[in-house]
């Protein structure tokens, strides 16, 4: 029971952090994160469908925007999970902004997310689907990671990539 209240904790801080503007430098453009600086902010377990799973907070990633709001990602142990939540479940998104993936919003929160034949998936965290767009294969990535976010096509565009797995994304308006 304490290490459940320990991880609500943990992530409930890490979402007051995503909501909250720092106050200390005005931040004047958007400024996506190395795995470094994203694991500062990101929890060392999330609750996702009943359990909870460690990150690897080596495989982090993040955009900080101007605003101060953030959206991250970082990979999770599912091996406590069944093979059905595997197959999609890879990786964990918190946001503070509401995004746009394709025409589809997404809402400020915490959500489980995979790449799944040529789709990216995107769980509330009770596992129900939220959405599901296309994903691209970027054969033309230059050092891809096992997920990071890349600057999209036009500023304020992103692209998260699993490997070289992507999807676009932008904050929606």
């Amino acid at each position: 029971m304490k290490a459940s209240r320990t991880l609500v904790l943990g992530c409930l801080a890490a979402l007051c952090t995503l909501f909250s503007v720092p106050g200390a430098v005005a931040q004047t453009a958007d400024t996506i994160l190395p795995a470094t600086d994203a694991a500062k902010i990101l929890p060392d377990a999330v609750y996702f469908a009943g359990r909870s799973a460690t990150t690897q907070l080596r495989n982090a990633t993040g955009v900080h925007f101007a605003d101060g709001a953030y959206t991250l990602a970082v990979l999770v142990d599912t091996s406590g999970y069944s093979s059905a939540i595997q197959q999609k479940y890879q990786a964990y998104l918190l946001t503070g902004a509401r995004l746009d993936f394709a025409g589809h919003q997404l809402s400020p929160g915490a959500y489980g997310f995979g790449f799944v034949a040529n789709h990216f998936v995107v769980m509330d965290i009770g596992s129900n689907d939220l959405l599901r767009v296309p994903s691209t294969h970027d054969a033309q990535l230059q050092s891809p990671r096992p997920l990071q976010m890349v600057a999209g096509a036009a500023p304020g565009q992103y692209r998260l990539c699993s490997g070289r797995d992507c999807v676009d994304f932008h904050r929606a308006r």
